[in-house]
């Protein structure tokens, strides 16, 4: 395993450096915001960043894909989060696409993935369905009817489920919540009948929904994987994309610590730039240390998805934890750093606080995933 970018990794990394600056800075996100988008991101931009080849970065060739692994999806991932870009890379490129290379049926794969690729095909993942994520403490039933299923429940906070074109839906076939048996997962048309999605915009300006199913007819083959065996699909899915949003995560961070940075090498006080203050040197010193932990792990892990090692779920939760933690402490540094102006939405650093949190809490926030890791150690 290396740390080191190969060339390709390197061009890929440039790339979207380049590219994500120069179409998607953060004056963009709050254009979104103030315009009420219906959407909550650039259709265009979307497109464009297809045709770059980053929607289908994960997805191997014979589906439409490049096929550069999630080493390559994470390089992006990071510079977007330096320009907090709203897009589906998370939501679709990210956590279905993963679940539908682990568990999709090849059939499945020829249909969905290409579209993904293009660009054309916004997934959403609909599991969670209270405040806190527990992706086992799933009430929504998916009972037998015939030769198919018919799905009644409520999800919540479901990443770009308001326009979404498909939905993977986690519902119950046996047993109770709380329950890892007994879950599967379902391929369904977005505007199929009994599915009503109510949009809401969360604090850092990005989508979520509530999508409730009443009666809603699905056919054996909506399946994705098996029947009851739905939850080491997502699991291992959720696995892959806390690691990416990780990488997100990263990028925002360190955006976050640069701006700050050069904020205290300009700001005067009392005839001296307060990057001269002893106690701030130790504030930014802790956080450039906790920054180049977060690559180390962040980098890591995106390697133990691609080299399929058996220790991504520890890892996965190991780098959440440590990510979040510090994307925490770095945005909230920044914006008491820049004072007065920090707390105002005029000035763009108050956004990475906002998303900090929000990122936090996605996929399981430090507390849960602290948890977790003690528990996959054995301690």
């Amino acid at each position: 395993m290396s740390f080191v970018l190969n060339e390709e990794q390197q061009i890929l990394r440039d790339s979207a450096k380049g590219f994500i600056a120069e179409k998607s800075p953060v004056t963009e996100l709050r254009r979104l915001r103030d315009s009420k988008d219906d959407s909550g991101f650039d259709t265009n931009l979307w497109s464009q960043m297809a045709e770059m080849g980053f929607a289908g970065i994960v997805i191997p060739e014979e589906y439409g894909g490049v096929g550069f692994g999630y080493r390559g999806l994470g390089l992006v991932l990071e510079e977007a989060g330096r320009s907090l870009t709203a897009s589906p890379l998370v939501s679709t490129s990210l956590l279905c696409t993963s679940a539908l290379l682990i568990g999709g049926s090849e059939e499945q794969k020829k249909t969905l993935l290409p579209e993904i690729a293009a660009g054309t095909l916004v997934m959403a993942m609909a599991m969670d369905e209270g405040a806190h994520h527990a992706p086992a403490k799933i009430a929504t039933t998916a009972a037998k009817d015939g030769d198919g299923f018919t799905i009644n429940g409520t999800k919540s906070f479901v990443l770009d489920g308001h326009i979404a074109g498909k939905l993977i839906v986690a519902a119950r076939t046996h047993s109770e919540p709380g329950d890892t048996t007994g879950i599967t997962l379902f391929i369904v048309d977005a505007d199929a009948a009994g599915i009503s999605r109510n949009r809401h915009t969360m604090v850092d300006s990005r989508n979520a929904a509530e999508i409730t199913f009443t009666d809603v007819k699905v056919g054996h083959d909506h399946v994705l994987g098996n029947v009851d065996g739905g939850f080491a699909i997502l699991d291992e899915a959720l696995d892959r994309a806390r690691i990416g949003l990780s990488a997100e995560m990263l990028g925002s961070a360190q955006e976050a610590y640069e701006r700050t940075m050069e904020y205290l090498k300009e700001r005067k006080q009392f005839g001296v730039v307060i990057g001269s203050f002893q106690g701030l040197k130790h504030r930014a010193a802790k956080m450039f240390c906790e920054l180049e932990l977060c690559k180390s792990v962040v980098a890591d892990a995106l390697n133990a998805i691609d080299e399929r090692r058996n220790d991504v779920p520890q890892s996965a939760s190991l780098t959440k934890a440590r990510v979040g933690a510090t994307f925490n402490e770095v945005s909230s540094e920044a914006v008491q750093m820049h004072g007065g102006i920090g707390v105002t939405d005029e000035y763009e650093i108050g956004f990475f606080m906002k998303r900090a949190r929000v990122a936090d809490a996605t996929f399981g926030n430090v507390a849960f995933h602290s948890q977790r890791y003690a528990e996959l150690e054995g301690y």
